[in-house]
């Protein structure tokens, strides 16, 4: 029994480490970090009650809004949905760091943006 014991432990060891079910990123409560697509707002044209998703996490090709890509690259973010009251120009965040989403409140000036690298996309 102390053979068959050691082989089941030993196997079970072995397929833990070559395939761990819970790996670190999982672990993580923390939302992931977004990529920087852009280091400078965005200038869109906004109609007055229509409702927009704008992308937090960097990795819609259709910036500066949502295309669905956090779904699969940054899972544990989501769009921000807001709705103008009326038609405006406005300058949408570009870098998503900003402290006023979705709009540009000039964080993309500071050295942490202006020193990180863009965000290229990549087509599986």
């Amino acid at each position: 029994m102390n053979t068959l014991v050691t082989k089941i432990d030993y196997k079970w060891i072995s397929l833990t480490l070559r395939n761990p079910w819970i790996t670190a990123s999982k672990l993580s409560t923390l939302p992931p970090e977004p990529v920087i697509p852009s280091k400078k707002p965005l200038r869109v044209e906004l109609l007055g009650g229509k409702r927009y998703s704008w992308c937090t996490c960097g990795h819609s090709k259709k910036q500066p809004f949502c295309d669905g890509a956090h779904k699969f690259k940054a899972q544990g973010l989501s769009p921000l949905r807001f709705s103008p009251e009326k038609d405006s120009t406005v300058w949408l965040c570009g870098c998503k760091h900003t402290n006023n989403p979705p709009y540009c409140d000039g964080t993309h000036k500071q050295d942490f943006i202006v020193s990180a690298p863009l965000h290229e996309h990549t087509d599986p």
